[in-house]
């Protein structure tokens, strides 16, 4: 099955606040304020308003606006973000979510009579357009038909579903992201990120997401990323012809490389400070080869924003110099690598040189589970089990 990812971006809200000609009164007993500019604190008592305020305090008055103006631009900002959530949660009330064993057919008529288009698998999408005598007729990827309604889950019972069945992301939208231990701006800086880097969220708190990393889980401000739910949608059957096509004839070329390689001896890796062999005997030569290059470069250091293999690379830096050796040009992005190539599903169908993308990382696999990557400033350049965290695609590109 092809992934096609399908995007839903959570946007954020502005709101602007005017007190011009407003009689505001302060509704607690006891505001207390500390002013940014001179450290004094004011305490408004009940009932008393902005003209009473300036008769008995004259020049603070503008002292004063600014702390009503604070205080109204939080609020603005809460009933932002709950205007957000209420727009996204319309969207995905859209959706029309699979829940079957497999796949159910999209037809092109409400009818089991109806021809079948396409496939939408198990906690697959599509969005809803009409219902009709117990079909939903739905869009998804490059497929429009019916779906059995009995099958799928839309409306509100869509929502929570579609958040547990969707990959949360967080997009860069800032030249270098600070990710920190904590939920606050105070927290010390877990690790750096770049522009257009996509990262996994696990959990959502007031302004914050908790991201995952190759330094481990950490918090970003949602003032510098752009949040989106990505879902798998239906496979057309002229895209599931032409991937059972492409399937074998990679696996034809693989078994031709894998009999060339049984006839001559293996090769074992260049940098002794290794014990990690490519597996020969899968996968096609090229691939092979790419991924007996990466490793000779095995314990050297991991630059942020780096390309050099030798003075220090990044794990997308890595995974760029080591392919252009081969004359292949990738771009300097681990989430931009994810869509680079062709998708290989799952990672017992993964060979030699196939790039394994991470939230936020990426790494090139050399066989017998493992990979080779730029992990992180205090490992370097390492050979891991290609398993160590969730894998979000493997892409083939020879």
């Amino acid at each position: 099955m092809v992934r096609i990812p399908l995007r839903i971006t959570t946007c954020a809200l502005a709101a602007a606040i005017a007190f011009s000609g407003m009689n505001i009164t302060a509704q607690a007993a006891g505001i207390s304020s500390v002013l940014p500019n001179g450290g004094v604190n004011i305490t408004i008592a009940k009932g008393t308003t902005l003209e009473t305020l300036q008769e008995e305090t004259g020049d603070t008055t503008a002292r004063i606006e600014s702390i009503l103006d604070q205080v109204a631009l939080e609020e603005a900002r809460k009933e932002a973000g709950l205007e957000a959530i209420r727009r996204e949660e319309e969207e995905l009330k859209k959706l029309v979510i699979a829940q079957v064993n497999n796949y159910v057919n999209v037809r092109s008529l409400p009818s089991e009579e109806g021809e079948v288009l396409g496939k939408l698998y198990n906690n697959s999408v599509g969005t809803y357009i009409s219902e009709e005598n117990g079909w939903y007729q739905i869009t998804s990827g490059t497929v429009t038909g019916y779906v059995k309604a009995e099958y799928c889950v839309t409306g509100e019972a869509a929502i929570e579903l579609a958040k547990q069945v969707c990959t949360r992301f967080a997009t860069v939208d800032t030249e270098t992201l600070k990710v920190r231990t904590e939920p606050s701006l105070e927290a010390s800086v877990l690790t750096l990120v770049p522009y257009k880097d996509e990262l996994v969220v696990s959990e959502e708190v007031e302004g914050w997401v908790k991201v995952d990393t190759e330094e481990g889980l950490g918090w970003v401000s949602t003032d510098y990323v752009i949040l989106s739910r990505e879902f798998v949608e239906a496979e057309s059957k002229a895209e599931e012809e032409a991937r059972l096509a492409k399937e074998a004839e990679e696996r034809r070329k693989a078994q031709e490389a894998a009999a060339k390689a049984a006839k001559a001896s293996k090769k074992s890796s260049t940098k002794t400070t290794t014990t990690a062999t490519v597996d020969t005997g899968s996968g096609n030569e090229m691939g092979q080869a790419v991924a007996e290059y990466a490793l000779q470069f095995v314990g050297n250091p991991y630059v942020y924003g780096g390309t050099s293999l030798t003075n220090g690379a990044d794990c997308s830096g890595f995974v760029m110099s080591v392919y252009a050796n081969f004359g292949v040009s990738l771009p300097h992005s681990s989430a931009a690598d994810r869509k680079q190539g062709y998708a290989v599903d799952g990672l017992s169908n993964a060979q030699p040189g196939d790039l394994i993308c991470y939230s936020g990382h990426v790494a090139l696999y050399i066989g017998n589970g493992q990979i080779v990557h730029a992990a992180n400033s205090k490992k370097g350049i390492i050979v891991s089990n290609a398993d160590y965290k969730t894998i979000l695609a493997i892409r083939r590109i020879f």
